[in-house]
């Protein structure tokens, strides 16, 4: 591997650069590697960069890893977990670039994406975050943007309508959306500062979307950029075992959301809605060969009741994985 000089990623004289690629690492050694293979393989040579690798008090020889195979690489080595959240918003802080790349440690950026993200910030000056669609490890593309949540969305979920009417990662041209996931988010910095970055509270989940949120309340949006591909391998599993935490924090984070941007009756009447939904999931599945039954009631449960049970933020000790 042809490594670039540290003096090729980071500008010296402490002065802003044009791309801050911004990595958050748990436990995901192997797929960390291939995500810096990936920024070391299409990053253009236009743009001057710095590489930020944010560890999550990871066991698996990560930072040693990274150290030892990309030294060019900033190491921030965490020695207790935190959520996703304040992982990104530290990396933030961290960066000096003009835009900033967030990316899980299991993205995988393909050719051009860097490209694309960037010439559409560029093109539009009052976008604050551009995400790019993404990929499954197979290679197939999936529902990466969306229409804010809210009682009218919540709605069209208790129809089944949600892929038809809130889906927004759709078409072959870039447009504005409400939010785009952050496995591979582009953000203009300037904007992260003014709103004061992403909110620790939302420990995992959510935590994007109250970013968007919160731009699109100071006179920012955020765009879909299709030509923009990343692979996300998303390693998370249906055993309740390891998944019933994740599954509590992904409806607790919604209702706080909900009652942050909203009020309690709107929150409420989304929990009854989203509940119905995965309540008649949870009798269709009854049926069907193979079919998640027990992972379609835990959801209807907590979208029912999102404070009961174990969370993730509650069993690290608030703080966390990243998904």
């Amino acid at each position: 591997m042809n490594s670039p000089s540290p003096a090729d990623n980071h500008a010296s004289d402490g002065t802003e650069t044009d791309l801050s690629y911004c990595v958050v690492n748990n436990d995901g050694r192997e797929y960390l590697m291939a995500c810096l293979e990936a920024i070391e393989s299409f990053h253009p040579a236009s743009l001057s960069r710095e590489v930020l690798v944010l560890d999550n008090a990871s066991s698996d020889g990560s930072v040693e890893a990274v150290r030892d195979r990309f030294p060019e690489a900033e190491v921030i080595a965490l020695t207790e977990k935190q959520g996703k959240a304040a992982n990104d918003s530290l990396l933030l802080e961290k960066a000096r670039g003009r835009y900033c790349l967030l990316l899980n440690e299991d993205s995988e950026l393909r050719k051009g994406a860097v490209d694309a993200l960037v010439f559409a910030l560029d093109s539009d000056p009052k976008a604050g975050a551009a995400g790019a669609q993404l990929f499954d490890g197979d290679g197939n593309p999936y529902a990466c943007a969306w229409r804010f949540p809210g009682v009218e969305s919540a709605l069209v979920g208790a129809f089944f309508l949600h892929s038809r009417l809130t889906v927004q990662s759709q078409g072959e041209l870039t447009r504005v959306v409400d939010w785009a996931q952050s496995s591979a988010l582009m953000v203009r910095r300037e904007a992260a500062e003014k709103i004061g970055g992403l909110d620790p509270q939302f420990f995992v989940y959510y935590d994007e979307c109250d970013f968007s949120k919160r731009l699109a309340d100071a006179g920012w949006h955020t765009l879909y950029v299709p030509a923009a591909e990343a692979v996300h391998h998303n390693q998370l599993s249906n055993d309740l075992s390891s998944g019933l935490p994740r599954i509590v924090e992904f409806h607790r984070n919604r209702d706080l959301y909900m009652r942050k941007h909203h009020n309690r009756a709107a929150a409420l009447a989304v929990r009854v809605l989203t509940a119905w939904a995965y309540g008649l999931r949870t009798l269709a599945s009854l049926v069907i060969p193979g079919a998640p039954t027990k992972v379609y009631a835990a959801h209807t449960r907590q979208a029912l009741f999102p404070y009961r049970g174990e969370s993730l933020a509650d069993r690290n000790g608030a703080a966390g994985l990243v998904p």
